[in-house]
């Protein structure tokens, strides 16, 4: 049987989406896939369907660095109402439980935020969630009705304001978040909740900034299918980012055509400025003397670079 062919065309690079609310992460992708008429593109961590915002999606050769922007801090808009617990944790689930929220105030709030969600907390993540049990996704689980035991995990959040509150039976509190990966908005609004005995919600959630992408970086998928029109696939090229874009604040190393070849050919290379870029274990960034991003390396003991992860360069 023969190897079945790839679809599209080999494209490299990233391209920062605004997701829209009432798509899937992975909804994102296939149309950016076909938008782009690419072979492989793949998300950098998955938003909720309610969420919208930062969605850095890595194209090709860039794929193999999307674990940097996995691992990235991320920065949110969100709006908890607090009086309502519902079963997913957002105003998409069913309401479990309604309470009279009009004695909560935003000094209370706050003051709550500060003593207890600030810094490296412990969080418990919700039952709807991608993570996975006995290789099924939790929310999988939840959808059936099951709840299983989760490990509270350590998240550390850098900031969280509250930018307006609203009182009422129904309460409302507009934040915004800092925080480091792993951190779930809705535990946070569900925690908040449970500790005043009134229950929490997302009623909104806006992811802001992904690992260095901002909110003016993004391009909704309208835009770009309004641009590309009956056009080819190539009009949009102008779009990706470099391959390297997820690495930005990694040290960069250049190395003359010769060093550069041992180094695509999974050879530790040596070079005196590696001294200056960082220490051992420390991960760099690799070009050829003519600009090619050759890949990522570390600094070994000795002060090679030895390689971690190449790109595949184009003929």
């Amino acid at each position: 049987m023969g190897r079945r062919r790839k679809f599209g065309r080999a494209v490299d690079g990233v391209v920062i989406i605004d997701k829209p609310s009432g798509m899937t992460s992975n909804d994102v992708v296939q149309k950016a896939k076909r938008l782009f008429f690419a072979n492989k593109v793949g998300h950098t961590g998955a938003l909720d369907p309610l969420a919208t915002g930062v969605l850095p999606l890595c194209f090709g050769e860039a794929t193999k660095f999307s674990q940097y922007l996995l691992d990235s801090d991320k920065e949110y808009l969100s709006t908890f109402r607090f009086g309502q617990a519902t079963d997913t944790g957002d105003v998409d689930g069913n309401i479990l439980s309604d309470q009279d929220a009009s004695g909560l105030t935003r000094k209370e709030l706050e003051k709550r935020i500060s003593e207890r969600y600030m810094g490296q907390i412990e969080q418990v993540p919700p039952m709807y969630s991608a993570l996975k049990r006995d290789g099924r996704p939790l929310y999988e689980l939840a959808r059936e009705g099951k709840t299983v035991d989760r490990d509270a995990r350590p998240v550390t959040i850098y900031a969280f304001e509250v930018i307006d509150f609203r009182p009422g039976v129904v309460a409302e509190a507009d934040v915004r978040v800092s925080c480091s990966k792993g951190t779930y908005i809705r535990s946070l609004a569900e925690d908040l909740g449970q500790d005043f005995g009134l229950g929490g919600h997302v009623a909104s959630l806006r992811r802001t900034c992904a690992g260095g992408f901002v909110e003016k970086q993004c391009h909704t998928l309208e835009e770009l299918e309004e641009e590309r029109g009956e056009g080819r696939a190539e009009e949009l090229d102008h779009h990706l980012l470099p391959i390297d874009a997820p690495l930005s604040d990694l040290p960069a190393l250049e190395l003359d055509s010769d060093t550069s070849f041992y180094f695509t050919q999974g050879q530790p290379v040596m070079d005196m400025r590696v001294y200056r870029l960082g220490d051992e274990g420390d991960t760099v960034r690799v070009f050829r003397d003519n600009g090619d991003f050759l890949g990522v390396g570390v600094i070994t003991d000795d002060g090679r670079v030895s390689p971690k992860r190449l790109v595949v360069l184009a003929d």
